[in-house]
């Protein structure tokens, strides 16, 4: 019995640092594609002038990995002033919604800090 319940205790106390491992890992994934999709829109104002919003990257067969997918849906929106710009949102699904979303513009700005700096 009593090492049912030091067993109990040492789970009540290892999950939660578990959970938020697995959060950040998850997260991490996410801004490592974030950073490939900032990549892939300075390439693709080299060749075309303009940035690409979600539809276009999409249709030039980019898709965001499985593992990165499965927790986050994510989308580029473009800028509306004369100088081209855009903003890259990851948004949290399922067990990851907790988590927040993280942005990243064309000038390398990064929300919210704190998600980035760990």
């Amino acid at each position: 019995m009593i090492a049912v319940s030091i067993v109990g205790v040492l789970a009540a106390i290892a999950w939660p640092s578990y959970t938020q491992q697995v959060t950040r890992g998850r997260r991490s994934s996410a801004k490592a594609a974030m950073m490939d999709i900032a990549s892939r829109e300075q390439q693709y104002l080299v060749a075309n002038r303009v940035y690409a919003d979600t539809a276009a990257l999409q249709s030039s067969g980019y898709t965001v990995p499985p593992d990165v997918s499965q927790y986050y849906t994510w989308t580029v929106n473009l800028g509306t002033g004369p100088t081209p710009a855009f903003s890259i949102t990851f948004t949290p699904t399922g067990a990851q919604t907790s988590d927040g979303a993280l942005t990243l513009d064309q000038a390398g700005n990064r929300t919210p800090i704190a998600k980035w700096q760990r």
